[in-house]
């Protein structure tokens, strides 16, 4: 079978001009949603009366073929042939002749690749959608198990406050949580059809593109042919939230990497999620973690190949946008990976309360508490936090920590407030008085932990 665009051209493409213009090599992986798309095609094609039934009834039989012998390995790919769309349509052709060419009728391959594209994609986003559940559960379930636990904050990598472990992992949740709903919240634009746009203005043909869209199961359909066939925002919205999730888990596998290590030692990473070192026998590796937070690169860097090869586009399809394909493959790929492994290797780590214990002595992380308390002693916040931190330097000039504080050091800074010692500072006071609401109280982190289970219910039953 000739070329499909032949007609006009008296030459083929050389090889080299070939290999470089074909798409085959990565988009046949589109090639079930191709079918997909087609079969509902030509069945609007038929009921519009474009085609008769018969010759419907032949191109679905045929199209079963092909796509079972694609699943078989059994169609050789052809880089004359382009891509997925025209390799299906000539073996197709192929296997039921001439009626096979009636499948083009009122379709161009530019509606048709936004089509299966969108197909792929809104099934990709579902998938990922389930990954994060199953992420959001796990790290709901390490919460609640070490919600008691209690371990020192930070800002600007300092010992600021304290908190519990619990908080910790609520706190990641809330950002994966943001992660989900962005990709269900893109699945209202991916849930229209492109269909029937066909090369950038529609058809002269009685099609009804609101068929197409019911038998595809889309839920709208596109308003306009020209946006339809030039616009590839629901793709960069993929690459966009796909950047910013691997970005949130790039940051925390960064927190699991120091933790992890001997200066640190505030947690214990299973031995099946590190590597060892070929020339140090003692060294064990958080390579897990360090794969999420360098892959992050790839699905960042892949999102801007998609912004930068748009920003320059006219408006209706370009070559350029077959370069949309292997950044959206790759990020699917990548992010759906990370998501299941990190899940697996948070199920397998466990914080280390002895260290932690004593890492909550250093840093005076009750500072604030004791600020908060002379507040309530009608003390502005302002000289609150002088007095305070002239406290600290007396610590630390006489190698005490608030603990150590009795009356006479205190009536030598001249505290303002008559106290024995500081010893209702305590870390487990400073847990337990922490109350304002998103706070890490004991009981604040009970609440959110029994709101992210509840969103985990939810989120499992759609």
């Amino acid at each position: 079978m000739a070329n499909l665009w032949g007609g006009r051209f008296s030459k083929q493409m050389d090889n080299f001009t070939a290999d470089y213009n074909e798409s085959i090599s990565f988009d046949h992986k589109l090639y079930k949603y191709s079918i997909m798309g087609s079969k509902a095609h030509v069945q609007m094609l038929a009921k519009q009366g474009i085609i008769s039934q018969g010759d419907c009834n032949e191109i679905l039989r045929g199209l079963d073929v092909v796509e079972k012998k694609l699943d078989n390995n059994e169609i050789e790919f052809n880089i004359i042939d382009e891509d997925i769309m025209m390799i299906i349509e000539k073996a197709l052709a192929e296997e039921i002749g001439d009626v096979g060419k009636r499948l083009h009728t009122a379709r161009s391959r530019n509606d048709q690749n936004v089509v299966d594209e969108t197909l792929f994609l809104r099934d990709a986003t579902k998938k990922t959608m389930n990954h994060l559940a199953d992420l959001l559960e796990v790290i709901t379930k390490k919460a609640e198990a070490e919600s008691n636990i209690i371990m020192p904050g930070f800002t600007h990598l300092q010992h600021a406050q304290p908190m519990t472990v619990g908080f910790y992992y609520m706190a990641h949740f809330q950002g994966i949580r943001r992660d989900y709903e962005r990709f269900e919240e893109s699945l209202k634009r991916l849930n229209v059809n492109p269909l029937g746009a066909c090369a950038m203005a529609g058809t002269t043909l009685p099609t009804d593109r609101h068929e197409t869209t019911r038998l595809l199961s889309f839920d709208n359909t596109s308003e306009n042919a020209l946006d339809t066939v030039g616009a590839r925002d629901t793709f960069a919205e993929y690459l966009f939230n796909a950047a910013l999730c691997m970005t949130h888990l790039s940051s925390f596998a960064e927190e699991i990497i120091v933790f992890n290590s001997q200066e640190f030692h505030f947690i214990t990473i299973d031995d099946s999620f590190c590597t060892g070192s070929s020339i140090m026998p003692q060294k064990k590796n958080p390579d897990i973690a360090e794969l999420v937070r360098g892959k992050s690169a790839r699905t960042i860097g892949n999102l801007t190949t998609l912004l930068t090869m748009l920003k320059g586009t006219f408006l209706t399809l370009n070559k350029d946008y077959q370069e949309d394909k292997e950044a959206l493959f790759d990020s699917i790929h990548t992010l759906d990976r990370t998501i299941y492994i990190f899940a697996r290797m948070l199920e397998n780590i466990t914080f280390n309360e002895d260290v932690l214990k004593e890492q909550l002595k250093k840093g005076f992380i009750e500072a604030t508490d004791v600020a908060e308390f002379l507040v309530c002693r009608d003390i502005p916040f302002r000289d609150a936090h002088e007095i305070v931190g002239e406290l600290v330097k007396y610590c630390e000039k006489n190698g005490k920590t608030f603990p150590d504080i009795i009356k006479e050091d205190l009536n030598k800074l001249n505290f303002p407030v008559d106290l024995e010692n500081l010893s209702q500072f305590s870390i487990e006071n400073c847990i337990k008085n922490r109350n304002s609401f998103g706070g890490t109280s004991y009981s604040e982190v009970d609440r959110q932990i029994n709101n992210a289970k509840a969103f985990v219910k939810k989120i499992s039953l759609q």
